[in-house]
């Protein structure tokens, strides 16, 4: 299956196992694609509040104001995002891996452990959920145009990203909007903006859990990382089944 990891179990291939594995990749392929049917309910949501509010909202392509700095994604939106840039030019993927260099050496520099497959949660939280409002630095997956170069293949956060997040309850998941819209998105229809988003977050952390359940033999409650950081990952190189933080 494209764009999938190689497990690396430490088994005897007998059939039983090869069985097994089997089993257990098929699961997996059936986890992925139904979290890329839940991304694509949100992306449906968001451009339906972009037709219904025309010129006044801002969110189009090409505009890449909020792909800035660093903000953590789940392993499952890295594993989308790494087989989708394994899928660009070669040439194309050099220059992106440059652009994470920079990112690598100074998250290094924080914490001297961070190492293959990158995940943060073995450190303090307090020094990757949030960071520097001044930092402008452009995603490294931007083209020249300021299009994403995996567009299609983009974690959850980016599809949420410019609009608020409230639920049909009247829960604010996230009231938060662009500040380079010409109206105020809170004047949309509130059929159009206010959406099942208690069930979509339920359902993603669902998804996550037997993911990793499917992927390493343990659910786990989170497993985060940096875009530049999946990118430069080698995720075909971890033992997965043995995985530790």
């Amino acid at each position: 299956m494209p764009g999938l990891i190689k497990f690396r179990y430490k088994y005897q291939a007998d059939s039983c196992v090869c069985g097994r594995i089997t089993r257990t990749m098929q699961k997996l392929v059936s986890t992925v694609h139904a979290y890329r049917q839940l991304l694509d309910e949100v992306d449906a949501w968001f451009t339906t509040c972009l037709q219904v509010g025309g010129a006044s909202l801002a969110c189009r392509g090409g505009c890449s104001a909020c792909c800035r700095a660093l903000f953590d994604i789940t392993l499952l939106d890295a594993w989308l995002l790494k087989a989708a840039f394994t899928r660009l030019a070669p040439g194309t993927q050099a220059q992106v891996l440059n652009r994470c260099q920079p990112r690598l050496s100074e998250l290094r520099g924080l914490w001297p452990d961070l190492k293959n497959p990158y995940l943060l949660n073995a450190f303090p939280e307090e020094g990757w959920l949030s960071t520097p409002e001044e930092d402008q630095t452009p995603c490294p997956l931007l083209d020249e145009n300021g299009y994403c170069l995996v567009y299609a293949e983009r974690p959850l956060t980016c599809r949420l990203h410019g609009l608020p997040n409230i639920d049909i309850s009247g829960e604010d998941f996230d009231g938060t909007a662009c500040t380079l819209h010409a109206g105020n998105p809170l004047a949309l229809p509130e059929q159009v903006l206010h959406w099942r988003f208690r069930e979509v977050f339920t359902q993603e952390v669902d998804l996550f859990r037997g993911f990793t359940k499917e992927l390493t033999g343990s659910s786990w409650p989170e497993l985060d990382t940096f875009i530049p950081l999946a990118l430069v990952a080698d995720y075909n190189a971890v033992d997965w089944h043995n995985f530790k933080l």
